[in-house]
């Protein structure tokens, strides 16, 4: 696990937002670091970013919604670090829209990516993790699964179905040394939320001053400080942590503001 001087970290989705923030986060701490994301500009660019820094890190492009990709994933892992010590299940999509609003094939590609993606994910590394006797899993759910807005159930589903699985892997998993967790956020300010309001001529400031008063703390969560979370939880200071979900959400959940 994070005792160790170099352990092996895979994320998925890091090519942006809180995964690329969870790459730097323990790359800062020494770990070896796979890049899994399905856009390849983006996960090539962020193993540059690493190995900038002195970090060992590989990219793998691939398709977590697909099981043998999580496969493929996996044996990069083995293949290039003879490890797998950690899994961040980051990578997810949203799919805007009531429940009249959305087609099947919506539920098939945001069921594929979110819920049976990170499935995939979390079976692919378990063999391995299993024979080292530990490992860590930490899944990206959100406050969303607990709180829930007007228009996006299937995320808010697919991110409830994740802490189900949770809780089920830690508990079935424990004896063989491995934790799982999963950490909820609430809103953060990602890549995808900033391109998408510059695309739409709102700079950066303005769209800070949009979300202010948003939770207790009055402001959404910056990518680094959901990496943190994630360090945590993947970290020894967290040894006995199992099967729990972890709300970062500025305390939105207990005061849904919203500005």
């Amino acid at each position: 696990m994070m005792t160790l001087e170099h352990p092996v970290v895979i994320i998925t989705g890091a090519g942006a937002g809180i995964g690329k923030a969870c790459a730097i986060r323990f790359a800062q701490e020494g770990a070896h670091i796979v890049v899994v994301d399905w856009t390849e500009s983006d996960g090539r660019a962020a193993v540059d970013l690493l190995k900038s820094r002195g970090t060992e890190a590989i990219f793998c492009h691939a398709d977590v919604s697909v099981e043998e990709e999580c496969v493929r994933i996996a044996h990069s892992s083995t293949d290039a670090f003879g490890r797998i010590d950690v899994l961040i299940a980051n990578a997810g999509i949203r799919v805007p829209g009531t429940i009249l609003e959305v087609t099947e094939k919506d539920w098939n590609r945001i069921l594929g990516v979110n819920l049976k993606g990170v499935g995939f994910s979390c079976k692919a590394v378990l063999p391995k993790m299993i024979e080292q006797k530990s490992g860590t899993i930490v899944i990206i759910g959100s406050t969303g699964a607990l709180t829930a807005r007007t228009n996006s159930p299937l995320y808010e589903a697919t991110k409830w179905g994740v802490i189900g699985l949770t809780r089920n892997l830690a508990a079935t998993y424990g004896r063989d040394g491995i934790r799982v967790n999963a950490i909820c956020p609430a809103l953060t300010l990602t890549d995808f939320h900033i391109k998408k309001a510059l695309a739409e001529g709102i700079s950066l400031q303005e769209l800070r001053e949009r979300n202010k008063g948003y939770g207790l703390l009055g402001r959404p969560a910056e990518p680094e400080e959901i990496a943190a979370a994630v360090y945590f939880m993947a970290s020894k200071d967290a040894s006995f942590i199992t099967g729990q979900y972890l709300m970062v959400d500025g305390g939105f959940s207990i005061n849904p503001k919203n500005p």
